[in-house]
């Protein structure tokens, strides 16, 4: 019996927290921050008197969410400010209407949350909003419904403004999306994004989520990206950590800046390559110039006619001024995607399978071009990963 006793009683111990030091660090500056400046805003701002109420108590606990968890569905923007001031707006009713102090508290407390839920706005701190209103002595209620403008809407449009600021520059996104954003397919086809083909899909976590049927501290995009990340965590610890270095071609044809269009092409076309990586002198990647952007300034439009405009293209004009594109770096992409040769090549299915990049150049530790992983490298490779397991797996059976 004891020892039932106590694994019930260690069932109330939290986990520990996988959040580092620095963003314990940063939600605590963050607070500090937040309810100084919206206290000393609001102090300035409000008249001064002894009746003034010029920060609200539950102020403190808004500060915990937006600026602990500021990727959570209750502490995003429309959360703080729809849900204090519907809120506010309860909870001064209730204080008016009903003279039962203990009765309209649970009332105002009971609407509020019923409010919030048909608004989604849900944001617990409103809970003590509501709760303030109703039992905030002679002081709030003298201020009737004027306490919902002040200072409820003002410490709440401040202490957001404070978050904003302070979350995004210390690289916290914020707002945070919540609404999953499906992937498009690349070819504009009613096809889902290859990588959603395997696995769970959308409407899988959909039906999960309704029969879980309970309020989540997480968005559903950011819940799906956690899924996916420990999808491709699994796949790499059953299948190792084959890098980049391990599959990329070494020998690989690069052009610069100042090389000419007919040059550049005329490489693409002997190496049978559908991309070219544009580097400096010291062999770092500074773009990507590929078939497409060769037939996208040629303006081959007109297919009956692409064999002329190419050409015309491809041929340097003769005088020294022309608006015309002469070398590769007028026409490649600037914003080309690297991967580091010592990069996972599970990281990279996303992006190829997805996002419709054929090839990637990949870098070292000095940033200089050491190679290409192509999509033709990325399935070989899976390939022998997927059989070498396969092998193993009738060894051990045979065995």
């Amino acid at each position: 019996m004891s020892d039932s006793i106590l694994q019930w009683l260690r069932s109330f111990i939290p986990q520990k927290t996988a959040v580092d030091r620095f963003e314990r660090m940063r939600a605590s500056a963050g607070a500090l921050f937040g309810i100084l400046l919206t206290g000393l805003l609001s102090y300035v701002i409000l008249p001064h008197s002894a009746a003034t109420v010029w920060l609200i108590a539950p102020m403190g606990a808004s500060a915990v969410l937006l600026f602990a968890v500021p990727s959570s569905p209750l502490a995003q923007p429309w959360s703080i400010i729809g849900g204090n001031l519907v809120a506010a707006l309860v909870g001064v009713s209730c204080a008016k209407l009903i003279g039962e102090p203990a009765l309209a508290a649970a009332l105002a407390i009971a609407l509020a949350i019923a409010c919030m839920f048909a608004l989604r706005c849900i944001h617990p701190p409103s809970g003590a909003v509501a709760l303030t209103a109703v039992l905030g002595g002679p002081a709030v209620h003298g201020m009737g419904y004027g306490f919902v403008l002040s200072p409820v809407l003002l410490n709440s449009f401040l202490l957001l403004a404070m978050a904003l600021f302070f979350n995004n520059a210390t690289r916290r996104r914020y707002p945070h999306a919540q609404q999953s954003e499906h992937r498009n397919n690349v070819h504009q086809t009613h096809d889902v994004a290859p990588s959603s083909r395997l696995g769970f899909t959308h409407e899988d976590l959909d039906a999960v989520l309704r029969r879980y049927n309970q309020v989540l501290d997480i968005s559903r995009d950011d819940l799906e990206e956690i899924l996916q990340q420990t999808e491709m965590e699994a796949y790499r610890r059953r299948f190792g950590e084959t890098v980049c270095a391990d599959i990329m071609s070494a020998d690989v044809v690069a052009v610069e800046f100042s090389t000419e269009l007919a040059e550049a092409w005329r490489q693409m076309r002997s190496h049978r390559l559908q991309a070219l990586p544009v580097v400096d002198r010291a062999r770092r990647v500074i773009g990507i110039v590929t078939k497409t952007d060769f037939l996208q300034h040629a303006g081959t439009h007109d297919y009956e006619k692409l064999g002329d405009k190419l050409r015309s293209f491809l041929q340097r004009t003769p005088h020294t001024h022309s608006i015309k594109a002469e070398v590769v770096g007028q026409i490649m992409s600037k914003s080309v995607k690297t991967a580091s040769v010592h990069l996972p090549i599970v990281q990279l299915v996303p992006l190829m399978a997805d996002e419709g990049v054929h090839q990637i150049p990949v870098i070292d530790d000095e940033r200089r071009l050491a190679g290409m992983v192509t999509q033709s490298d990325m399935v070989a490779a899976l390939y022998v990963n997927n059989l070498t397991r396969a092998r193993g797996g009738l060894r051990a059976v045979a065995s």
